[in-house]
């Protein structure tokens, strides 16, 4: 058994004990801003946080959600939107439970995070249009990858990311605004926890748009 381990196995299995020990993560660009004429912003980012499920980590999703309910409030809609979306996405990449989280709900988790492997609080920045109505007809809108979408689109650009435009502006200058995703290499322990980082290739964030919109104007 030691020879047949050691020597006869020992390429399949140091690829398995590696594979548990590194990881290669994706590290999403930041989406470009767009600004008016006069340099007013029309769309930005503010940052959030969400409860993110990876499924080829989880045993019973329905039993971990259940259990997570019990420390955070997880409603129907939660549950409907979770059970739409692992269908759209990847078994390695997180399916959200929960979004915008606050800061309590965080720390709640953070106590009971050890009892939920493949399962984590996710960092991500959303699309804001401060002007709302005035400008949704020029700067369409950002929203998830849906099933058609992920067909088209190469997936390796959009590693670590859900969202893409969807109409106007948005759409139009999606390879401009997107940016070019990077990477990192994370050592992991037995749950899948990051450790500590072996390297990493930054993002290049999207380039911003300024556009000939005078929005003074597009308000009158």
């Amino acid at each position: 058994r030691l020879f047949r381990l050691q020597v006869a196995d020992h390429a399949y299995y140091s690829t398995l004990s590696e594979d548990n020990r590194v990881r290669i993560e994706p590290l999403p660009p930041t989406r470009g801003l767009i600004y008016d004429a006069n340099g007013v912003l029309l769309a930005d980012n503010y940052p959030t946080h969400s409860l993110e499920m990876v499924l080829d980590k989880v045993v019973d999703p329905e039993a971990t959600i259940a259990e997570l309910a019990q420390i955070l409030t997880i409603d129907e809609a939660d549950r409907r939107r979770f059970e739409r979306l692992r269908r759209q996405t990847r078994r390695y990449e997180g399916v959200p439970i929960r979004l915008r989280l606050s800061d309590e709900e965080i720390a709640r988790f953070a106590v009971d995070a050890h009892r939920f492997p493949g399962v984590d609080v996710r960092a991500e920045l959303v699309r804001y249009y401060p002007l709302a109505e005035h400008t949704a007809h020029v700067l369409g809108y950002v929203g998830r990858i849906n099933e058609v979408e992920v067909q088209r689109i190469d997936a390796s650009a959009y590693a670590g990311t859900h969202f893409i435009g969807k109409g106007g502006l948005e759409k139009a200058y999606e390879e401009v605004l997107h940016g070019r995703v990077g990477h990192r290499q994370v050592e992991v322990n037995a749950r899948g926890r990051v450790q500590r980082v072996l390297t990493s290739q930054l993002p290049e964030p999207g380039r911003d748009l300024h556009l000939f919109l005078d929005i003074y104007l597009q308000q009158e």
